[in-house]
């Protein structure tokens, strides 16, 4: 039952973020931003955020900065938003998934065109 109320505040927690970043912090560094996810500890002390940053990387550095200097707002907004009675402090993560499946994504492209040819000289012989 308690894993149950943890997943629970993990998408809450996300949600809230997410909204947080679109529409309350008005830092103009944090652009490009996504919540992709949250993992919540389960005494719900510790919540690690994982944030995607798109854009050049001299952009994504200064969205980096901002977001770590916006914690302590965005943990006590939590707090009141959810009504959680101790807010749990918030680690960002940078998740590098998407970044790392259209690496995956350029070599299989790559390996297809190999391929042809290879499979076309097959067929001329």
């Amino acid at each position: 039952m308690a894993r149950l109320r943890v997943e629970k505040v993990q998408e809450a927690i996300q949600h809230e973020i997410s909204k947080m970043l679109l529409h309350d912090v008005k830092d103009p560094r944090i652009q490009f931003v996504t919540v992709t996810g949250v993992e919540l500890t389960d005494d719900m002390s510790y919540a690690k955020v994982f944030i995607s940053l798109y854009g050049p990387q001299d952009k994504q550095e200064a969205t980096w900065q901002a977001l770590n200097k916006a914690l302590g707002f965005m943990r006590t907004e939590i707090a009141k938003r959810i009504r959680l009675r101790f807010a749990p402090t918030l680690i960002l993560q940078k998740d590098t998934s998407m970044e790392y499946s259209a690496h995956i994504q350029s070599i299989l492209d790559k390996i297809k065109k190999e391929e042809k040819p290879a499979a076309e000289e097959g067929q001329d012989e």
